[in-house]
């Protein structure tokens, strides 16, 4: 345990052992302040400089995806997108498609629900169809 002592600081352990054992503390450097600044202040420009190359880069590649369009006739996908939008909202007059009914089939049109009687009637035996018809 003297050995310990005599040295404040220990090889191998935490660095604060000798401040544990009554060790001086180090004295923080003057500038540190300003140092820790001009870091932050660098690592800033950095990640500016960073920004504005992917922004760059960025809009080259849309400068040829844009080429690509124009030369292939093709859309740009939010506008295609928007398109689609559009015409989901506005039912087109020429569709090919015919609007859904409000009523599902065979709840409540009697010339459809006549037109079943009169084909359930072709397959029934003679007899049946008396007493339905009754």
């Amino acid at each position: 345990l003297s050995f310990i002592f005599l040295s404040l600081s220990v090889p191998g352990g935490p660095p604060d052992v000798g401040k544990m054992l009554g060790g001086e503390e180090k004295e923080e450097d003057p500038d540190a302040a300003k140092k820790e600044e001009e870091r932050q202040e660098a690592l800033r420009q950095q990640e500016e400089e960073r920004k504005a190359k992917y922004a760059k880069m960025e809009a080259e590649r849309e400068d040829m995806r844009q080429g690509i369009r124009d030369k292939y006739g093709l859309k740009k996908k939010e506008e295609v997108e928007a398109e689609a939008a559009a015409a989901a909202e506005e039912p087109a007059a020429g569709s090919l498609t015919r609007p859904k009914k409000a009523v599902p089939s065979g709840c409540g049109d009697e010339e459809e629900e006549e037109s079943i009687m009169d084909t359930v009637m072709k397959y029934l035996p003679g007899p049946l169809q008396d007493m339905l018809k009754k």
